[in-house]
């Protein structure tokens, strides 16, 4: 008996197999083309510029508060702290942009959930739907992942490694 309920849960186990990234690029691929890998790109770099435009300004100015000296390097920990909160405030700005993206690239949707045609679509329903804070769902979690990322991030700089790994790239010889 026990051997029996072994094998059927296996089976149930196997019969829920998770699809892998390779097979989901596959399907995209086959049922939607080249276009379909590309579902949402718009909604991402809507994203990232704006992040990026608010990150690197910020932690510059953060960053440069803890220099001694004007031409010399903030401490190790002024850069990790300026990185991380440079990193939640551009994860926080942008997360209405975030959710959007993530609506637009959902590839199962629930029996209530609504479909977009895009990006202004998709803002204009989660308002219409949602309200205004659903804008901002997520970005408590979202600003606690990307704050040691960033913070993280710096540091790697500011110790050389970055430098270091970069010193490894062919360069162009005039």
């Amino acid at each position: 008996m026990a051997s029996q309920g072994g094998a059927s849960s296996g089976a149930a186990e196997a019969s829920f197999a998770r699809p892998t990234a390779i097979a989901i690029s596959r399907e995209l691929l086959r049922s939607k083309g080249i276009a379909g890998l590309y579902k949402g790109l718009g909604a991402t770099l809507l994203r990232d510029v704006p992040f990026s435009i608010i990150y690197f300004p910020l932690f510059a100015n953060l960053n440069k508060l803890g220099q001694k000296t004007p031409d010399g390097k903030s401490p190790f920990f002024v850069s990790f702290l300026a990185g991380c909160a440079a990193g939640s405030t551009a994860a926080v700005a942008v997360n209405p942009c975030d959710v959007i993206k993530t609506r637009l690239q959902s590839l199962q949707r629930g029996v209530n959930e609504d479909t977009y045609s895009g990006i202004i679509d998709c803002a204009r329903k989660i308002w219409r739907s949602e309200g205004p804070t659903a804008f901002l769902k997520g970005a408590y979690c979202r600003a606690l992942v990307i704050a040691p990322l960033f913070g993280i991030a710096q540091v790697i700089y500011f110790i050389g490694i970055g430098e270091f790994i970069l010193g490894f790239l062919p360069s162009k010889r005039d």
